[in-house]
Formats: C-alpha cells, structure tokens, sequence
C-alpha cells in the first residue's frame, strides 16, 4: 500500500528505505479499518476539508469533536469571578499561579503575594481551592484538530451532528474515543505549516533561475546537508530547530536518511523515560558494545543498536519474546496512545514483562522496556511517522543549506508556524550572508519575495513583503499592490491617493519605511501624510502646500524602535548591538565568542531572549535561547536558579547572565572542537537595561516578539 501510494505521489517517502510494520496498520484482532492520518499544507487545509463534504455530501461526511478541560489559569479565571474578584485581581493571580512560570519550589502563597493579594483572604483561598477541584474536568466543546468521519449511511441517523460556527462544517458531538469503539472510518485531516513552507520556497526557486524541485527530486543524502545539521546549524528547520534537538545533533552526528530518522524520533518522552537515549548515543560512538538482550530481539533491534527507540520495535518485542500476537501488541500499541481513556495500559505492560523475564530477558531491561511503554503513552514515535518526517527534514534542511534566501523568505511567508519569529529566521538568515532588503511601496508584494542581490546579482536577497506591516490585512495589501500594477505610483500623494487605504494604514506604512522611495525620513513622510486629502470627493486630487516640518532626524535607537513597532523585525540593526558598550564594560562576550572556549570556562553573556521551555520530562530544568547579534545559544536552568530569578527569568526581554560553558559531542579533553554542542548552565542572572534614544530618554524598550513553548 505504501508503494502504492508513493508511485502515485501521494507521499514522496519511498519505503524500501524504511523496514515498516505491517501490524501497525491493519490486524485481526484490531477488527476496524486502520487509523489514516495525512498532513496537508496548513494555508489548504479548508480545501480538503471542503472536498471531502462535496465529495460525501454533508450528511455522511463529518468533523469529530473533542472536549477542552479545564487547566491551572483557565480554572482560575472561571472560578475567580464568581469568588468575587476583579477582572484584574483575576488576571493577576492566573500569570502568578503558573506552575511553569513559577517553577517547583515556590509556595503557592508567596506566588498571590507577588500578585498583590492576601494568600489569607476568603475569597483568594476558595478560588484556588475550587480551581485545584475542577483542574481536569472538561469546560466546552470543540472540533478535534483533524478528525474526519465518513460513513456509508446518513449520520444523522447514527449520531447526534450539529452545523459548526464556521460556515459550510458539520460536527459530531461524539469524541474521537467514542468513534474508535462504535468503528467508523476515520481520517485525521492536519495542518503541517513546513509543507506549505517547503511549496512556497519551491516556488520562490523557480521564480528566480528557473529551476524546479519537488520532494521527490531533491538530491539524496547530500554531504553539506549533513555537515550543516551537525553543527546544529537548524534554525528553521523542520522538527530539528528545537532546543533538545540542537543538542542531540552533535552528539547524534546524523550521516545518513535513517538517522534522521532516530533523530526526529529519539529526542521524545518515550525513549527519553524509558531510558534509552544515552545507551543508544554511548553505542554509536562505540563506547559500549552492542548487546542483545535475547537472540530473538537482534532483527527487530539491529538498525537502532539494540536499543529499542520506536513504537514498531515495541510491538515486534511484544511478538518475539512477550507471548503477544501480532494483534495483541497492536492493542499495546493503541493502550500506549489512550492509556488515559482506556486505563488498560500498565495491564498489558505487566504481562509484556511477565513474558519477557520468563523467556531469560533479564528483569532490569523488560521494566526499561515498560518504562518505555509508558513513556510513548504521553508520546511516543511510531516509525512510519518518523520516516515521513525524516524526508521533511531532510528537504528543509537542504533548501537552508542551498538557498537559504528562498528557505527564509517561504518560513515568513507561511506563518504563522514554526520555532522561532520572523526576526529570529530573518537574522540567522542575514548571518549567513543572505542579504534583506526592506519594505518599499513600489517593489514589494504582499508577500517576502527574492531579487538580485544589489551587490552580487547572481545571488538571491530578500524584499520584505507588505505582509510584513502591522496592521495591514492581506486585503488592504493585495488591494494596494492591485492598484500599483494598473499604473506605477508617481510619488508619495499619488499613493495616498491611489491605493484605496484609510489614514490608519497609510500611517503604518510610513512608520514601516515603505514610503522611503519617495521620503527617507519616516517621519517626514508620515507628515506629509496628514497633508494628503483621501475619500473627499470635493478636494480630490488635491494637496496641502505646506513647507518641510522641522521634524529631528531618528537616532539609531528611535529607528530600532520603529522597526519592531511597524513590522516586529529589524534588518539594519539588533537590539543588543545598540546595548554591547554598556556590556563589553560589564565583561559580557558576544555569544559567537563561546567556539573559541573550553568547557568549564566561567562565561558572562547578554541577550535577547527568543524562547523559554520547561519540557515535562526535564524534572523542572528551564531551557532559555539567547540571541545577540552573533548568534544563539542555549541555556540550562536549574529549577533552584530558575527560583532565585524567577521574576526576572519570567519576564526579562534582554537578559544577562552568568555562567559555566558546557560542551558535548566533541572527542573529549573539553577543548573547542568543531561541531560540538555548546550550552551555558545558568549561574546567575542580572536585567540589560534597554539603550536610550539621545533625545527621548523614557521612550519604551525595544520589545521583539519570543516564542513561549510551555
């Protein structure tokens, strides 16, 4: 079926490269059709959303529902009210109450302390207590991300159905547990933002030299992709730009597809909890022998070492050396997927050990191997996913490597998705020698596109798209560009004039610096702006005669500050260049600087904080990635640290901090090695004041977008 499906071109995965389960799919005891899952472009999702109901007919076509529980700040809003505090109070104590945010250590009293309640009070001490209650219940309905019915027979006679908000969809009122056990077809339709990425940069490509690429033509297993992904050069790239993953890559040291394979699926709390990440990392490098724990196993572990990494590879175990059918481990499989709703996970998982220990599997692996088991319950990785996935990464990875301009431009062009923001993507793209041009009125489209580099033609840039103005909706700006192509814009009130926008946009335009081709000076040209009559029939086509308003040129500062208030990037600028003065007299190195220093050293960095994590299997460990105008690196923060800064760690835009460089992946002796994994274990941690205007001294800090992943 797979080669089916891949000599059609539904998937560009070819699987006689990978070794797949065929009881992961389809098994006599299942009983049921198997579970179909398929990623589309997120932007055309709606499309096949819209066929399937043309194709089926809206009345044996339908969207399963799913019920949204109950968490630790939406409890406390609900409950809150009704208690009888303010909207603000409330607000207050749900940031405050954020176990993330807060960290393991801090009492819940000394947290309504710092949202300026008494812990004491009545009504503090019953909303908490009513929220912890309803922690987990369920609070409202709504569509399940994906999931798709289809029935042969008219489902209003089979289920309960009702019109959903969006116009032209229909929902089931059932969850997706409910039509597993009653055994309707079902068809998980996702959403992938990496696919309409990778499309869109294809696009980009051919617009530009004319060549075409497709997910199945892109040259296989090209060295300099692999060298880039082990340096973790992977900002951007798909399932391997995380934190975990930048750290991995080094070590891991990926050569080939089916390690990519690994890759995306080692770096989950399955194998992680089960314990299988650092004997399969200490085998490949050949620090420790590669073992069988039973003769049987060796087939079924021999790709991945001995070290059991997927979901298929637990159900082959299952097989060979735990007594289960192949049925019977598809339904430790399905256990491991639902064990919250059928609660028959750690049955099973028993009687694996209890199969396994009988046939001389030694006791210590079959609980790792169950350990495992109840790992991939909170999430694991099936193979067939991973291989899928694996060619994902690999095409992502080598548009970065080959035409990052292209890679760039098609990522911001699809948000939003992703890791990292716009200005993340955009400055690791500028580090590597892609030149960014900015938004101007009479060049850009709507969206980011490329031309020839000014100064090197043969070379692709980047022209910011409109796309890119805050406030701008896709109609108003494709409407401008409309009006640009029936006749060019002579000048700056010719636009005004032209381009169908009200004062408001026109306003965000000059603040963006599109109107730069005709004024230089963005306030100049939103001046002249005011100057300019539109929608007044009376006055059309006239202006104000008015001379050059006496307005100061911005300073460096005033123009960082508009960039990230008009568009949230900067492609002139860095908010920590404009600070590094201040920092070199503190002592503090440019993040690059960290190649040249051997592991131990007492490092003090500051920068821009791009993203925060507490992954839940990092037992409280907060992982922070500071940028500069250098680079990125990561951070590791104890929980004891992260609640000695908490405040500052929570809400600090520029942060300094102070701590001990930290290398792995290398050969060893923590000299700087080539393609190490660098990470700085905080220490301490102090605030970076933001740089002042010259002339405005209170003008608000430069406040770039971060992306927080709880």
């Amino acid at each position: 079926n797979s080669a089916v499906c891949y000599a059609l071109g539904i998937t560009a995965v070819d699987p006689s490269r990978s070794v797949l389960l065929f009881e992961r799919f389809l098994s006599r005891e299942r009983g049921e059709p198997p579970d179909i899952d398929v990623d589309f472009e997120h932007e055309r999702r709606e499309e096949v959303i819209q066929y399937i109901y043309g194709r089926y007919g809206r009345h044996r076509a339908g969207m399963v529902n799913e019920f949204i529980c109950y968490r630790g700040r939406s409890a406390i809003r609900d409950v809150g009210k009704v208690f009888g505090l303010s909207l603000d109070q409330v607000d207050r104590l749900a940031k405050a109450m954020d176990r993330w945010s807060a960290g393991p250590l801090v009492a819940a009293d000394d947290l309504v302390r710092e949202a300026g309640l008494d812990p004491d009070a009545s009504e503090v001490q019953a909303t908490l207590r009513a929220a912890e209650q309803i922690r987990d219940f369920p609070r409202h309905v709504s569509i399940h991300v994906g999931g798709f019915v289809i029935a042969a027979d008219d489902l209003r006679e089979l289920v309960p159905i009702e019109p959903a908000t969006m116009v032209g969809r229909t929902v089931i009122q059932w969850d997706k547990y409910d039509i597993d056990i009653l055994n309707f077809v079902k068809v998980d339709v996702l959403a992938l933002g990496i696919l309409t990425a990778i499309r869109k940069a294809f696009q980009a490509i051919e617009t530009f030299d004319g060549s075409h690429w497709e997910l199945a033509t892109i040259p296989a297993e090209d060295p300099l992709v692999y060298d880039m992904f082990c340096e973790a050069d992977t900002v951007g790239v798909f399932q391997i730009e995380s934190r975990a993953q930048m750290s991995m890559l080094p070590r891991l040291k990926p050569r080939c597809f089916y390690d990519l394979v690994i890759e995306v699926s080692i770096v989950r709390p399955g194998p992680i909890q089960g314990g299988m990440v650092h004997p399969y990392l200490r085998r490949r490098s050949g620090d420790e022998p590669v073992s069988y724990a039973h003769p049987a196993l060796e087939p079924i572990l021999e790709r991945t070492l001995g070290v059991p990494l997927f979901q298929e590879q637990v159900m082959a175990m299952a097989v060979a050396v735990g007594g289960f059918t192949a049925g019977e481990a598809d339904e430790l499989r399905r256990a491991m997927g639902a064990w919250r709703k059928r609660g028959n996970l750690m049955e099973l998982g028993q009687r694996l050990v209890r199969g396994m220990v009988a046939r001389g599997i030694a006791p210590d692996y079959a609980d790792a191997v169950l350990a495992q088991i109840l790992g991939f319950g909170e999430y694991g990785f099936p193979e067939s996913h991973a291989a899928s996935f694996a060619l994902l990464v690999y095409v992502s990875g080598w548009l970065k490597c080959h035409h990052p301009a292209a890679f760039t431009a098609a990522l911001i062009n699809a948000q939003p998705m992703g890791f990292y923001s716009p200005h993340t993507l955009l400055a690791d793209a500028q580090r590597h020698g892609v030149r960014v041009l900015p938004i101007c009125v009479v060049i850009s489209a709507w969206d980011c596109t490329l031309e020839p580099d000014p100064i090197k033609a043969d070379r692709p840039a980047i022209r910011l798209g409109l796309r890119m103005v805050r406030g701008l909706g896709a109609e108003a700006g494709k409407a401008l560009v409309a009006a640009r192509a029936l006749r060019p814009f002579r000048d700056l009130v010719d636009c005004a004039l032209r381009c169908g926008l009200d004062r408001g946009l026109l306003q965000a335009l000059a603040e963006s610096g599109a109107l730069s081709i005709w004024e230089p000076d963005r306030r100049q040209a939103a001046w002249k702006l005011q100057g300019v009559w539109s929608g007044l029939p009376l006055f059309a086509g006239v202006a104000r005669r008015e001379p050059v308003a006496p307005l100061p040129v911005a300073d460096a500062v005033e123009q960082l500050h508009a960039d990230y208030h008009a568009t949230g990037v900067s492609i002139d600028g860095h908010p920590i260049a404009l600070v590094r003065p201040w920092l070199l007299q503190r002592r503090a190195i440019p993040i690059s600087g960290l190649a040249a220093l051997r592991a131990g050293s007492r490092v003090r960095l500051g920068g821009l904080v791009v993203v925060r994590q507490r992954p839940p299997t990092a037992s409280g460990v907060v992982f922070l990635t500071l940028e500069d105008e250098t680079g990125l690196v990561n951070l590791i923060v104890w929980p004891d640290v992260w609640d000695r800064y908490r405040r500052i760690a929570r809400t600090a835009v520029l942060l300094g901090i102070d701590g001990i460089l930290q290398r792995s992946g290398g050969t060893g002796g923590g000299r700087p090695q080539r393609g190490e994994a660098i990470d700085v274990v905080v220490k301490g941690m102090w605030p970076v004041p933001p740089a002042q205007s010259t002339r405005d001294p209170h003008l608000a800090p430069v406040e770039p977008p971060s992306r927080d992943f709880h």
